[in-house]
């Protein structure tokens, strides 16, 4: 057995996983840590139902509703960085739990805003937790997971960011159609996320620190006791000598690459970070959140009423779970480039398709919002079965230990900057090229992803972090 202040001279050998009540510790510290993400989902889905009734009483403006919607999501690009950097210095936990906190207190301030500008701030305060959750959660559920079962077990979180979008709508739909009639209902919406704000902290008060950050810091001992909690014996004591000679490894490159700047000057380190930012940015140009955001307004403009428009959103926000669901059951036995290559195909097809139907189906049409609705439902389908929990999957595992909180944290806040861009110009866009050109616009920007997919992106499956790490460093992950 190795000593847990030796360094292994190599890398050992990992015994197959074994199942155990370590297993079901493991699930149940999953499922506590993943409310980040249905917070997340809840948060930036909520705004769709409540947009209206909203815009009335506060008495908001085209250009006030645009940056109370993006005012959410300039915060998450913040938040990822800030979070991000957080997580290195603190630990994956204390992270979590401040998450939890600015989660509670960003609700509070918008359900009892009386003005634009107290939303706003509230809304910026969500957007602080929003972002640090879509980037400390599926890094801490990365380090937690065996290599084995690491992409269905870091997808959860990206799962329950999903159905926390859905369970916006049906709140939304809900609440909309029962007692929209009364003053402040969309106050209520917003509200509902207070309950597992709640949860989030109290759970997390009983997870346990991710052992990988413990081994970074020389707390190998207390890695040792975590990961026997969620492996067998024999695995937690050979995953802890392995972690041990790659974070061994790591510091002695990082002695070399120890800021920034260094990370920049490595055309390696520089190569992974460019490719992590570009899936961030690529994932919000598919215009999933065009749907998440203005749903009800595009299905009002494609033929339903407002109450209908409420209830129809409901259907892709189904049809993202469903896909959810089989995302995760694909991710450990489909490649990951493979799925982001037919993800990007299938999502630029329902773009033109989207495009073709509203400009061929005059306005009035019977057929023509059942139509678009079925292709959006498609779209939806297409971006959450292959992309959304992919996305998240593939950033929490390719940047090298001792860059991960920089890399991951640089990557989201380009993501949610590209977010918080579609989110502000969509409805400007609308208005002035209408809905053909903007989805005609997606479609040449998907097909540009899909190039970027084909050319850029490495496989990651079968492989454990430590693999990982060294194959970035050398480049070797590069070559196919």
């Amino acid at each position: 057995m190795t000593q847990h202040s030796e360094i292994p001279e190599a890398r050992p050998a990992l015994p197959a996983l074994r199942p155990g009540p370590h297993r079901k510790y493991l699930v149940r510290v999953t499922m506590i840590a993943t409310i980040g993400g249905l917070l997340f989902g809840y948060d930036t889905g909520v705004i769709n139902g409540a947009l209206l009734p909203m815009t009335e009483e506060l008495g908001l403006t085209p250009l006030t509703v645009g940056i109370v919607t993006s005012s959410l999501l300039f915060g998450a690009a913040v938040g990822a960085f800030v979070f991000g950097r957080l997580a290195d210095v603190l630990g994956r936990r204390k992270t979590i739990l401040l998450l939890a906190l600015a989660f509670f207190f960003g609700s509070l301030i918008c359900v009892f805003a009386p003005s634009f500008g107290v939303m706003v701030v509230g809304r910026v305060l969500l957007g602080l937790a929003v972002g640090g959750a879509s980037g400390v959660v599926p890094v801490f559920l990365a380090e937690i997971a065996p290599f084995e079962v690491r992409g269905s077990l870091s997808g959860r979180n990206e799962m329950m960011v999903i159905i926390g979008a859905f369970l916006a709508f049906v709140v939304n739909a809900i609440i909309g159609n029962v007692w929209g009639h009364i003053d402040g209902v969309w106050r209520v919406m917003l509200a509902v996320c207070l309950i597992p704000a709640a949860a989030l902290f109290i759970g997390m008060l009983r997870v346990p620190e991710s052992p990988r950050w413990l081994v970074e810091r020389g707390r190998n001992d207390e890695a040792l006791e975590i990961l026997k909690r969620m492996r067998s014996e024999d695995r937690a004591e050979a995953e802890l000598a392995e972690i041990m000679y790659t974070t061994a490894q790591a510091k002695a490159n990082a002695e070399k690459t120890s800021g920034w700047r260094d990370i920049l000057a490595n055309k390696w380190l520089r190569r992974i970070l460019l490719i992590g930012i570009g899936i961030g940015v690529f994932q919000q140009l598919t215009g999933i959140n065009t749907i998440v955001y203005y749903g009800q307004t595009v299905l009002i403009e494609a033929g339903f009423d407002r109450n209908a428009a409420l209830i129809a959103n409901v259907a892709p926000g189904l049809i993202g779970v469903i896909g959810g669901f089989i995302a995760l059951s694909l991710m450990e036995r489909m490649d990951r480039r493979k799925m982001f290559i037919i993800g990007y195909g299938m999502v630029t097809l329902c773009h033109v398709l989207i495009a073709l139907s509203t400009m061929l189906l005059e306005q009035g049409t019977a057929v023509r919002p059942y139509v678009i609705l079925l292709l959006i439902v498609l779209f939806v389908g297409s971006m959450q079965t292959f992309l959304s929990i992919s996305t998240w999957v593939i950033l929490s595992e390719i940047f090298p230990l001792h860059m991960r909180g920089f890399g991951i944290g640089v990557a989201v806040f380009c993501h949610w900057i590209a977010n918080a861009t579609v989110g502000l110009v969509f409805p400007s866009v609308v208005e002035g090229i209408g809905m053909v050109g903007s989805f005609f616009g997606f479609g040449v920007l998907n097909l540009i992803a899909l190039a970027f997919a084909l050319k850029f992106i490495p496989e990651t499956r079968g492989r454990t972090l430590e693999k990982i790490e060294e194959d970035v460093s050398t480049g070797a992950i590069h070559t196919r």
